[in-house]
C-alpha cells in the first residue's frame, strides 16, 4: 500500500494556517480590488475538492489504498479553500464566499474511467502548481503572495502522489494503463489547440446539467477563469510551455521512453492503441 508512506511524507511537510502564514505582514495599500476578487473566485474553485472526492470514492470502490489517500488529498485541498477564505475574512470580509456560493459547485460528476481520471487530475495538479506560481508573482500584497506560493507547493506534492499511483497502475494493468495515461496526456498537453483552459474544474462532467456542468460555469462569474489567466496573471505561451514540459517529462519517466513533443507522445499513444486493438482517433476535449 502507498497510503501509509504518503501519509507520513505529506504529514512531515504540512503547514499550519496560524503559524506558517505571515498574517502580520498584511499591507492593505498593496491589495487591489481586482486582486481581492480573484482570491474569492479561487476560494470557491478550491471547494471543488468536495465533489471531486465524492467522484474518486465512487469510481474507486475497488481500490481501498487510493481511496484512503483521498483522506489526505481532500483535507489539504479543502484547506486551500479555507486559507483563502481566512484571508478574505481578515482583510476583505465583504468578499467571503457565502455557503450558497460554495454549495453551487457541489454536484455529481458522471462516472468516468478511473485511470483516465487519475491522469486528468495528475495533469491538473501540474497546471495548478504553475497557475499559483504565476499568481504569486502577479499579486502585490505580501501575505496573499505567500499563500499562493504555499498552495503551489502543495499542488506539486499532490502531483507526485498521483504519479506514485500511476506507476502502480502500470505495474498492475500494463499497456491498458499506459494507453489511458497517454490519451489524457496528449489532451492535457495540447492546451494551445483549445479555446478553454484545460483543468479538471473547467471540463464538462455531467451531461444532464450541460452547459452548467463545469465548476467554472457555476461560479458567481463564469467568465472569471479565462480573464484571470489571460489578462491578470498573464499565463502566456512561455508558462504553458512549462506545463507541457512537465507533463512530457513525467510521461517519459512513466513510460520509460523519451517524449520531447506532444506529437511524439501521440504517436506512442497510437502504438499502444494498436497493440490493444483500439480505435486510434485523436483525443478530443470533453
Amino acid at each position: 500500500m502507498l497510503y501509509p508512506e504518503l501519509f507520513k511524507q505529506l504529514e512531515s511537510v504540512r503547514w499550519d494556517m496560524d503559524k506558517d502564514i505571515p498574517w502580520d505582514k498584511f499591507d492593505a495599500a498593496l491589495l487591489t480590488e481586482e486582486q481581492a476578487q480573484t482570491v474569492k473566485m479561487n476560494a470557491i474553485t478550491e471547494w471543488a475538492a468536495l465533489p471531486a472526492t465524492e467522484m474518486f470514492l465512487r469510481d474507486n470502490r475497488n481500490d481501498s489504498d487510493f481511496s484512503a489517500f483521498m483522506s489526505i488529498w481532500f483535507f489539504e485541498e479543502q484547506k486551500h479553500s479555507l486559507v483563502l477564505m481566512e484571508y478574505l475574512r481578515r482583510f476583505r470580509p465583504d468578499l467571503v464566499p457565502t455557503e450558497e456560493e460554495l454549495h453551487q459547485i457541489r454536484f455529481e460528476f458522471d462516472p468516468a474511467p478511473a485511470l483516465e481520471t487519475l491522469m486528468l487530475h495528475f495533469c491538473g495538479e501540474i497546471r495548478l502548481n504553475h497557475w499559483y506560481r504565476r499568481a504569486a508573482e502577479w499579486h502585490t500584497e505580501p501575505v496573499i503572495r505567500e499563500i499562493y506560493q504555499t498552495l503551489s507547493q502543495d499542488e506539486a506534492r499532490h502531483g507526485g502522489a498521483y504519479l506514485r499511483y500511476m506507476k502502480r497502475a502500470i505495474q498492475n494493468f500494463g499497456n491498458e494503463a499506459k494507453a489511458a495515461f497517454a490519451k489524457v496526456g496528449v489532451l492535457m498537453a495540447s492546451a494551445r489547440r483549445t479555446a478553454q483552459a484545460l483543468h479538471p474544474t473547467n471540463l464538462h462532467v455531467n451531461k444532464a446539467l450541460f452547459p452548467r456542468d463545469t465548476i467554472q460555469s457555476r461560479l458567481p462569474d463564469p467568465e472569471w477563469l479565462e480573464h484571470w489567466l489571460d489578462k491578470q496573471i498573464e499565463f502566456d505561451a512561455s508558462w504553458e510551455g512549462k506545463v507541457v514540459e512537465r507533463i512530457l517529462h513525467n510521461m517519459s519517466l512513466l513510460m520509460d521512453r523519451s517524449f520531447k513533443t506532444v506529437q511524439e507522445l501521440n504517436r506512442y499513444r497510437k502504438e499502444l492503441q494498436a497493440s490493444l486493438g483500439q480505435a486510434g482517433g485523436e483525443p478530443q476535449p470533453a
